[in-house]
């Protein structure tokens, strides 16, 4: 599902804005949402809800990060069964009335359980012979996976036996990957590229994800509360890193919780390879943005509270507006519920930030860059002024490449088709980028 710019949003079929007071949704309602609202708030209130706790008492540790996104998942998970009912879903691909008995699917699943099983002995050796991955954050990382490997291979061997039953088609791309080890019939090799990608989605970001968890969280707790109620700098400061806090835990659990039942599961990983350079070069260890990066915009900028320092009043505005951009940022993400990652299909996205624009967090974000660091104000020469204005907007271009490749994957879905169109003719977004270059019809 899409996560970011929305300057592709633009469509030149826009139609002209509508009278004030306009009943827009009467006449053209939103396409309903392959999430509901409710999903990301039963998150957000268990994640708020352990925040508090962890900040009372001081509890800043990695255990503490973890359950902090076990707090964010179970109260998804729950409200996702007992009010969505999304395991009756006819996406999902189960029809809890087959009554299958094991032997009936025995063959299917042990071979299914063969390709899993290889996939996973795959990603551990990329694991083990990467030595990024064992340096760092990622290092964390390691140790959870080192503990959860064990678990989930001997979980997965009732798991698979018990929901091969309740599969409409148990063949699914897990089994010709097995099939194809076991050199058996029938083998679709598309089937099984389509498994292995979304495999090398969800062992590439859930690691970094981890990774990520444990720093920012400790920050968060760790802040003092009465500094920060003095000084606007360091409010603003430590809500965007709360909101980061919330982003990541509802990321790591959208990568965790890639499931059928939970109607979560990857329904497809972008086939092209454009899409993952895009997504790729914006991540550790091929980052390209990072400090001494090719495309490292900081040498010779300074950030917001460098050029606004002695006005009370600038800092204040500017620390709120950013606040108020990684909020959005952060939202975007709650919206997808559990189905959050990138690279993939999990359902169509069109209620939230997803109202008004295609790609919210794409859009904060660079908003964010721009305005916190601000960067043809330079501290060292015009040229560092230029390369980095230059430098920040390749970066730009480069998620709105990603947006771009994004709705090429989701274009094959007709509810897409359906959503970019009303978007285009409704959106927030797309239409202010329509008027501001003379798509309106007034």
């Amino acid at each position: 599902m899409l996560h970011d710019p929305a300057l592709a949003s633009v469509s030149a079929s826009a139609p002209a804005l509508a009278p004030a007071g306009a009943n827009v949704a009467s006449v053209d309602p939103r396409p309903q949402s392959a999430v509901s609202t409710g999903v990301g708030v039963a998150g957000l209130a268990g994640l708020l809800g352990w925040c508090a706790v962890a900040k009372w008492v001081g509890m800043a540790g990695p255990l503490a990060a973890l359950t902090n996104v076990v707090a964010c998942g179970l109260p998804m998970v729950l409200w996702s069964v007992f009010v969505d009912k999304v395991h009756r879903n006819p996406s999902t691909g189960l029809d809890w009335s087959l009554g299958r008995p094991i032997s009936a699917t025995l063959d299917t699943s042990l071979t299914k359980l063969a390709g899993l099983w290889a996939t996973w002995a795959g990603i551990a050796i990329i694991y083990a012979t990467g030595r990024f991955y064992w340096r760092g954050n990622f290092a964390f990382a390691m140790d959870v996976f080192t503990v959860v490997a064990p678990v989930l291979f001997v979980a997965s061997i009732p798991y698979i036996l018990w929901i091969d039953r309740k599969l409409i088609d148990p063949k699914d791309g897990a089994w010709h990957l097995g099939a194809w080890l076991m050199n058996l019939d029938g083998v679709d090799h598309e089937a099984s590229y389509a498994h292995l990608r979304a495999w090398a989605v969800k062992a590439f970001f859930l690691a970094f994800m981890l990774a990520i968890v444990p720093g920012g969280f400790a920050e968060f707790v760790r802040a003092d509360t009465a500094h920060m109620l003095s000084n606007p700098v360091a409010l603003a400061n430590w809500l965007i890193t709360f909101m980061f806090v919330i982003d990541v835990a509802f990321a790591t659990v959208g990568y965790v919780l890639t499931m059928r039942p939970l109607d979560a599961h990857i329904r497809s990983a972008n086939p092209y390879a454009a899409a993952w350079m895009a997504a790729l070069i914006c991540y550790p260890p091929f980052v390209l943005m990072g400090d001494g990066g090719p495309l490292d915009y900081h040498p010779g900028t300074s950030d917001w509270t460098h050029w606004f320092a002695g006005q009370p009043l600038v800092l204040a505005i500017v620390g709120a507006l950013l606040v108020g951009l990684t909020a959005i940022y952060a939202w975007a993400t709650v919206a997808f519920g559990l189905r959050f990652s990138n690279l993939t299909h999990r359902g169509i996205l069109t209620h939230g930030p997803y109202a008004w624009s295609r790609h919210p967090a794409y859009l904060a974000k660079n908003l964010f860059w721009w305005i916190s660091t601000i960067p043809f104000l330079t501290t060292g020469s015009l040229v560092d002024g230029l390369r980095a204005t230059v430098l920040l907007a390749v970066v730009s271009g480069v998620y709105y490449w990603r947006a771009k490749t994004e709705e090429r994957h989701l274009g094959a879905d007709p509810d897409y088709g359906a959503y970019s169109a009303w978007m285009a003719r409704n959106g927030w977004v797309p239409r202010f980028f329509g008027f501001v270059l003379g798509r309106e019809r007034g």
